[in-house]
């Protein structure tokens, strides 16, 4: 196994921080620290704290990609089933002790300033993610591919934001029924409008 690089430690370790107690919270010491490297080396592969908080939104970008990689090698001769898979995915990650939510949709929280490149960047990494999956919701012919992924999307906002209010009573479950009821209507839509035609 290849040795782990400073720069890979260091984002390694600054988006577990990131993600568990948040970005403005940790500091750049902090994170020198608990990735024991010397400052010298921090800053050479990241010339501030904001091109490590670049680094961190790709690093979930990367982590989205690869699942969407995943569910189209489990399913390869089924858009649908792959759309059926990531909502799966998604819950298997609402159940994982520790869950924070969505990484870009904290990162827009923690720095509201619209004109902010944090702000920007969580923005355009989150509509990437969901571009994805309306192609992807077309390719499984959905009838509305656009609608469909933005429904998906209110959706799973509104579960993520009620696992933080009702962290002992949330019940990720119930979000899964309906993401995958939701993606069956609109498909089942698509099925009838074409034997209709």
């Amino acid at each position: 196994m290849p040795k782990e690089t400073a720069k890979n430690r260091i984002l390694r370790v600054a988006s577990d921080l990131f993600y568990r107690e948040g970005i403005r919270a940790i500091g750049i010491d902090r994170i020198i620290l608990e990735s024991g490297v010397a400052k010298s080396s921090f800053y050479r592969n990241f010339a501030s704290k904001d091109d490590l908080v670049a680094a961190y939104l790709e690093y979930h970008q990367d982590l989205n990609a690869k699942d969407l990689d995943e569910v189209q090698r489990q399913h390869p001769n089924s858009n649908a089933m792959q759309l059926h898979a990531l909502i799966d995915k998604f819950v298997e990650k609402m159940k994982t002790p520790g869950y924070r939510g969505c990484p870009f949709a904290n990162t827009t929280v923690e720095f509201p300033d619209s004109s902010h490149d944090n702000h920007i960047k969580a923005v355009k990494g989150t509509d990437e993610n969901w571009n994805r999956i309306a192609i992807l919701a077309e390719k499984a012919g959905a009838a509305r591919p656009l609608e469909l992924a933005e429904l998906l999307r209110m959706l799973c906002n509104g579960a993520i934001m009620l696992s933080y209010m009702k962290k002992h009573d949330f019940n990720p479950d119930l979000f899964s029924a309906t993401a995958h009821t939701l993606v069956d209507s609109h498909l089942f839509s698509w099925t009838v409008s074409r034997k209709d035609d």
